[in-house]
């Protein structure tokens, strides 16, 4: 299964470019989508990163794990997105994959897709997480929805993303050959 990683202006830097990483060492396909008009993307430190496509030309066909990273105002504008919103909708639907980390859980909060599941995010935004019991861990998955607290943990939220898509011994080879 490949992952389509969405980058708007102001994404944690870690939380994105960390995780492309980790997961083509896997040998997953990931994309990069600007959610702007422009396929360089700068991040909240500063950082710019050229993404692979702009949202309105990607490809959204088969079956894929949207990965949605935090940082102020990154979640902010990926919330904004009106094109990201149906594509999310469209995927709970579907009952595919979507993760998010740090502050991005809120976008699944505020959309009510988190009802009766388990979740995690930043500290201060738990009460944007509307319907999910929040977990006492820094990564968390339930059902089709994967979170994590923050940028500390974006390696092993990576690494258990690719555990739930490529399988532990995977994972595990990756996170070995990082010395993890």
């Amino acid at each position: 299964m490949r992952i389509l990683l969405f980058l708007a202006e102001g994404f944690e830097e870690i939380e994105a470019v960390a995780p492309i990483d980790v997961f083509r060492r896997a040998g997953i396909n990931v994309t990069t989508v600007s959610i702007s008009n422009k396929l360089t993307v700068t991040g909240a430190h500063g950082i710019g990163v050229n993404a692979d496509v702009i949202f309105e030309d990607a490809d959204f066909s088969g079956d894929f794990l949207m990965y949605l990273p935090g940082g102020m105002p990154g979640t902010t504008n990926l919330e904004n997105h009106l094109g990201l919103n149906k594509l999310i909708k469209k995927q709970m639907e579907k009952g595919q994959k979507i993760a998010a980390i740090c502050a991005a859980p809120s976008i699944l909060g505020k959309m009510g897709l988190l009802n009766q599941k388990k979740a995690v995010c930043y500290p201060g935004f738990e009460s944007l997480l509307k319907g999910a019991t929040i977990a006492n861990s820094t990564i968390v998955s339930s059902d089709n929805i994967l979170t994590a607290k923050g940028p500390g943990v974006a390696i092993p939220f990576a690494l258990k993303i690719i555990e739930e898509l490529k399988g532990k011994d995977t994972a595990q080879q990756v996170a070995n050959a990082m010395i993890l």
